[in-house]
């Protein structure tokens, strides 16, 4: 179940603003990449040996396609991904990325709202070029800085008045108030956020009315405070499709567990944010403890993350595989 590993070559690299740049990516002989929904991300191997998880920021017909784009904030103290990507790579240069995946997509609903704040718009315009291929109902309030902050502007005109720009500079007259834009009963509308910390804590708070299953999420870390979550207890982890039992010790992911007996699982964040274990759960065994950020009330009723969930002490958790 391992993911797929793809060479792809750096086409172009578009400074967007002070610290985005954008990369196309493509196959390094011409040939089609695999297609991919709006919301998935690539897990890019950079140079010095780091891997990361980046969106996909253009929206993809059905099949195999030309290119990927993906934009990388340079981070101030960063050392890793994203420095090697801004620092030593280059027009040119082979990378090896990973086949696009992930839970973060589109859902039925009548209109869709998406919340963007800083580099977190780049699945999200994904999404929103993809509502607006498919003549569907839709607002993208982008939440930036400053005007000179503002990733893939030109991308942001083309899908015209539905975008609404949040500037954070006084002297820009652009700006949303969250409280009113989320006002309205949301009825079978469906909201989607990403962005830095504060600004999913305060999109929350402003949505706090709106159902739990009718808002969709993805972070760019775990929220404040959910690295105290509980320590680890042991359980069993049982293969329903397999007919496999295994142990699960307290330090042990069940992702850990599964590779310890030769069943990758394919991960990427680790953190329960990216949605890439996610696999379903059978009610025959213990409900599962939920420990991700990727998953609603509703798909917790029959998935779990299995980098970071678990079975309470002593239980046994029944999943698909």
């Amino acid at each position: 179940m391992s993911a797929r590993t793809l060479t792809v070559r750096v086409v172009r690299i578009e400074a967007m603003t002070p610290d985005v740049r954008a990369f196309e990516l493509v196959h390094p002989w011409g040939g089609m990449l695999p297609g991919y929904a709006a919301g998935a991300h690539l897990d890019v191997h950079t140079p010095g040996g780091f891997m990361r998880p980046y969106s996909l920021a253009r929206a993809a017909a059905p099949g195999p396609v030309a290119s990927y784009v993906i934009g990388v904030k340079r981070e101030p103290a960063s050392r890793g991904a994203s420095a090697a990507l801004h620092e030593r790579v280059q027009e040119g240069d082979l990378l090896a990325v990973g086949t696009p995946r992930g839970s973060f997509g589109l859902q039925p609903g009548a209109r869709h709202l998406l919340l963007a704040g800083g580099i977190g718009l780049t699945p999200l315009l994904a999404m929103a070029e993809q509502l607006q291929q498919e003549g569907r109902d839709f607002t993208l309030a982008v939440f930036a800085r400053s005007r000179a902050h503002l990733a893939f502007a030109d991308a942001l005109a083309a899908l015209g008045p539905r975008v609404r720009l949040h500037f954070d500079d006084a002297a820009v007259p652009e700006k949303i108030d969250l409280g009113t834009l989320l006002a309205g009963a949301p009825g079978d509308g469906r909201l989607y956020l990403c962005g830095p910390a504060g600004f999913m804590q305060a999109v929350r708070r402003a949505a706090a009315h709106w159902p739990e299953d009718r808002v969709h999420a993805e972070y760019f870390a775990p929220p404040e405070g959910a690295g105290e979550a509980r320590a680890g207890e042991a359980f069993t982890l049982r293969l329903a499709r397999r007919g496999v039992t295994l142990p699960v010790a307290a330090e042990q992911s069940a992702v850990e567990a599964l590779a310890s007996v030769g069943i990758d699982i394919p991960t990427s964040c680790e953190q329960g944010l990216c949605g890439t274990c996610v696999v379903g759960w059978d009610a025959g065994g213990a409900a599962p403890e939920h420990r991700d950020f990727c998953l609603t009330g509703a798909e917790r009723r029959h998935k779990v993350a299995l980098c970071c969930s678990r079975a309470p002490a002593g239980g046994t958790l029944v999943v698909d595989l």
